[in-house]
């Protein structure tokens, strides 16, 4: 051995080959601050073996190596950026040291190569991966652009105009796809990767390879004449600016890095990305975006864990009440492997339901996600049926039926007689109290709330409604069964609205109450989408979720906070509502909605609705974009304070999750949270107390008063125990 650290080793093998083992302690090889130390001694023993005439580069795990310790990255992004600038610098001179062993040398790439785990690779001579590899440089996706050498070396290999596609979009591509591209030399089945990467070696070593040459190129600046390299940086420019627009800036400063790069020498291409990564690490985008995937890492972690505590897996279910809905959880069901029962009363509720299903796979095939035989794998998986005998032995009920109590209340107990005593009962109710419905049946601790978002194959969220009698077995399957329909899980108490719709509704007040103060609701609507980042403004989302629904989840949300969510009097939504306008469902909203020439929905604002809402509404006057974003902003992170105090939603992290995944809060901002700590919570309750006295919607917790104080940061405290604790 010559030498052995905690991830990593190097010892001499046949021939003169040096191996450089990965193999962290960890499931995964990943470069945290110790590996990268230990990649300096390891390259330093390599030098100094006097026998090494190669080396290879393998990894002892299932994965090459994943990429970069994001844990470490937002208190490393805190430093300085002359600090970080410096951190940087050092890292890349462990990756350029690799490079300039007097050696030829090989990464030998198995499973996944993704971000640092690729630069290491590219820092190799050569490179040869199984057929089951996936490569890429995806740290745009988390607001960054690589910083281990990745945009110096990697358009020297594969040609600027693929570096730039690979980088900015931050895809992963197959083995086959990057050996097409020029990346990898070889590409072989598992068992002939070590030999196949030895074999090449050895024709190195041999001189019949002249690896020399193939380094000598990622030195050099790359050669482009200049009228390509306008053309070609300058198409990828306006390409980026439209595509990502300003929320979005590691794109543009990637491509631009990468434009002024390609005219250097490796140190002084280094330099600039060095310069470029440290900008970016600086941004608030990449704190969110960052803060957004270690979010997402929490609730995968607890739908590991709630699969590995589950006694019984779910193995065949049923949807209750067809239609839009309960097609979209039935596809959702079987396209992940599940059988579902579709049970309906009429034959035609369960032909919309079968037919929703077929357009989504139906539109897959055109678009050459999927193939004829996969749709009918998933269409078979799906039985439709008219009585309760169907159901009798599937193992979890998800109730779909329409948004009423009583109904719900009643199919919930006449679904109970006809499943054993082990089948979960789940309700999809996006309002409803789940103690309220647990009344409505015997077996309380097998029932609990089950909240889809649609459309259901489009949105990652599922929120699972834990009620004051469901057993922890109950709520660790139905999160279990959500993960393996392929959705973003997270548990939260009952009460009124659950969390998204509890904290939507203030937002909606604060919307409603600026149009009656003489706002323009398309101009606030395009103030929320162009300047905060929504997918849509608030009333576009109103027409979209139906103006007759969110009228009737208003009265529900204003009875269980009749303080803070009292229905507004001349409410814009109430009043649309009360003349038929229901939103996209009837065409006829604040929009009125159509079809354009592609058969894309197309809206435009409605003169109808104007006219109506003149009625009762103040004379239309400008306000500013700070003041519009602050009016429905302050009201709905209030609200998301409140439920964290409250133990609705159990962490900071499923609470910016949450928002992100089932209504489409701006990924760039990291989630409510995220957002709020960006801001500064007393610049946050400073912008509140301003607004407070428009009502209790906009007036902070004392929790939150307390948080300010203290400096603490609600991703590190347990906001409920603390204010037990107080």
């Amino acid at each position: 051995m010559i030498y052995q650290g905690n991830s990593l080793s190097v010892q001499l093998l046949e021939a003169g080959i040096v191996d450089l083992n990965l193999d962290a302690s960890g499931s995964v090889n990943k470069f945290d601050q110790a590996t990268l130390q230990e990649l300096i001694a390891a390259i330093k023993a390599i030098n100094n073996c006097v026998e090494a005439k190669a080396v290879i580069v393998t990894s002892a795990k299932p994965a090459f190596l994943v990429g970069a310790d994001i844990n470490e990255f937002l208190d490393i992004f805190k430093k300085p950026e002359v600090e970080l600038l410096s951190w940087i610098k050092a890292a890349t001179d462990i990756f350029d040291s690799l490079e300039d062993v007097n050696l030829p040398t090989i990464a030998v790439i198995n499973g996944i190569a993704l971000g640092g785990g690729c630069e290491l690779s590219l820092a190799c001579d050569y490179r040869i991966a199984d057929t089951t590899v996936n490569i890429g440089l995806p740290e745009v996706k988390l607001g960054i652009m690589p910083g281990f050498g990745g945009t110096v070396r990697l358009p020297r290999i594969i040609g600027t105009d693929n570096a730039v596609e690979w980088i900015s979009t931050g895809k992963t591509h197959k083995a086959e796809q990057a050996q097409a591209v020029g990346l990898l030399d070889a590409v072989v089945a598992p068992e002939h990767l070590r030999d196949g990467a030895i074999k090449i070696l050895k024709q190195a070593m041999a001189g019949k390879l002249d690896w020399r040459a193939k380094r000598q190129m990622k030195l050099e600046p790359i050669k482009l004449s200049k009228i390509e390299a306008i053309m070609s940086f300058s198409t990828c420019k306006g390409m980026i600016a439209a595509k990502a627009g300003k929320h979005y800036p590691a794109p543009m400063v990637m491509v631009k890095t990468l434009e002024t790069a390609s005219t250097l020498d490796r140190a002084s291409a280094m330099a600039a990305e060095n310069l470029g990564f440290a900008k970016l690490a600086k941004t608030e985008a990449a704190t969110a975006l960052i803060g957004l995937f270690l979010a997402d890492q929490v609730i995968k972690g607890k739908a590991k864990k709630a699969t590995k505590q589950v006694s019984k897996e779910i193995n065949k279910a049923a949807v209750l009440g067809a239609g839009i809905m309960g097609g979209g959880i039935a596809y959702q069901s079987a396209y992940k492997d599940t059988p579902i029962i579709m049970k309906d009363i009429n034959d035609d509720a369960l032909a919309l339901g079968l037919q929703t299903a077929s357009d989504i796979l139906i539109k897959q095939v055109e678009r050459g996600y999927s193939d004829t035989s996969k749709m009918a794998k998933v269409l078979n998986n799906i039985t439709p049926s008219l009585n309760y005998d169907s159901v009798k032995d599937v193992d979890i009920v998800v109730e779909a039926v329409v948004e009423n109590p009583k109904i719900k209340g009643l199919v919930l107990a006449e679904v109970e007689s006809h499943v054993s005593e082990e089948t979960i009962l789940t309700s999809n109710t996006s309002t409803i109290s789940i103690d309220l419905l647990a009344k409505s049946i015997k077996r309380p601790d097998k029932f609990c709330g089950m909240h889809f978002f649609n459309p259901v194959h489009k949105m990652p969220l599922v929120e699972v409604i834990r009620g004051k009698d469901t057993s922890d077995e109950t709520v660790a399957s139905v999160v279990a069964y959500a993960a393996k329909m392929g959705k973003s899980p997270i548990v939260v108490n009952d009460c009124p609205g659950f969390y998204v719709n509890r904290v939507l509704f203030p937002y909606f007040a604060g919307f409603s109450q600026l149009v009656i103060e003489g706002a323009d609701f398309a101009t606030i609507d395009k103030i929320m989408e162009k300047e905060f980042g929504w997918p849509m403004g608030p009333a576009y989302l109103l027409d979209v979720v139906g103006i007759d629904t969110a009228d009737h989840c208003t009265d529900v949300m204003s009875s269980g906070f009749p303080t803070r969510m009292k229905k507004l009097d001349n409410d814009p939504v109430n009043t649309l509502y009360s003349n038929d306008r229901f939103g996209q469902k009837n065409a006829k909203g604040f929009y009125d909605h159509s079809k354009d020439k592609r058969g894309r929905p197309a809206k435009v604002a409605s003169e109808q609705a104007y006219q109506l809402l003149t009625e009762n509404c103040a004379e239309q006057h400008d306000f500013t974009s700070d003041e519009i974003i602050a009016r429905l902003m302050v009201p709905m992170i209030n609200e998301v304070i409140r439920c964290l105090e409250e133990g609705v939603v159990d962490t900071a992290s499923e609470a910016d999750m949450g928002l992100i995944y089932g209504i489409g809060f701006p990924p760039f901002r990291g989630g409510p949270i995220r957002y709020l700590e960006t801001f500064g919570l007393d610049n946050f309750i400073a912008l509140a107390d301003k607004y407070s006295h428009l009502g209790e919607i906009y007036q902070v917790t004392d929790g939150l008063r307390d948080m300010a104080k203290s400096g603490k940061s609600y991703f590190t405290t347990n906001v409920k125990t603390a204010l037990l604790a107080n």
